[in-house]
């Protein structure tokens, strides 16, 4: 399979386009500015999500699918997620590119029948806007009518570093838990469940959520 990684210089993007090569799939970094990334493992494609010249067509020549990994933490820039989410899927369509997994985040899952994790007291506020900024993304792909598939994956509440265990479950709606309550997965085994998807494409046009 021909993977094409945007935000593959982020944590979680690097640790995706690491478990995809693994598999010996042909994985492609998409970065702002190739002249400033050294030591990826990848084929390395320049693509500016935030350019008014967007050339979706050359950066995704011969890619079956995108994933796309972005915050806007680094810069404070919390708006390009749902503008990227917008901009890709209106783009899309216009190339041979017609699946799209975004690394999503937890805080629009449900903790309770219409409670949200990010709306609860305990929620980190510092956190607050990137989760929000997701959760307008997850509207974006549930409002789309388009030909693109598309899947969103939310990660359990705390993704943290570690090595992979190769086991998780995989959840809908409703935030993951252990029997001791914790909602946890590593980003190895995030980044495993994720290329997991990509081969499957068990979850055309859902949300699904990641734990241990």
């Amino acid at each position: 399979m021909n993977i094409a990684v945007l935000g593959a210089t982020g944590w979680i993007g690097g640790e995706i386009v690491k478990e995809a090569a693994s598999r010996g799939h042909n994985v492609i970094s998409l970065v702002r500015d190739k002249s400033k990334v050294d030591g990826l493992s990848s084929a390395v494609r320049t693509l500016d999500i935030e350019s008014e010249d967007l050339d979706l067509e050359q950066a995704l020549a011969d890619v079956d699918t995108l994933v796309v990994s972005i915050g806007g933490r680094a810069a404070n820039n919390h708006g390009i997620v749902a503008k990227s989410a917008n901009r890709l899927l209106a783009s899309l369509a216009e190339t041979k590119t017609q699946r799209i997994v975004w690394v999503g985040g937890a805080g629009s899952l449900e903790v309770a029948p219409s409670t949200t994790l990010v709306t609860i007291p305990e929620f980190p506020e510092e956190y607050k806007p990137e989760a929000i900024a997701q959760g307008e993304a997850l509207k974006v792909f549930r409002q789309y009518q388009g030909p693109t598939t598309w899947t969103y994956i939310s990660p359990a509440a705390e993704i943290f570093p570690g090595d992979k265990q190769g086991n998780y479950r995989v959840g809908g709606e409703q935030l993951l838990t252990d029997e001791q309550g914790n909602s946890r997965i590593s980003v190895t085994d995030y980044a495993h469940a994720l290329v997991d998807e990509l081969e499957s494409a068990k979850h055309l046009n859902q949300r699904i959520g990641i734990a241990y």
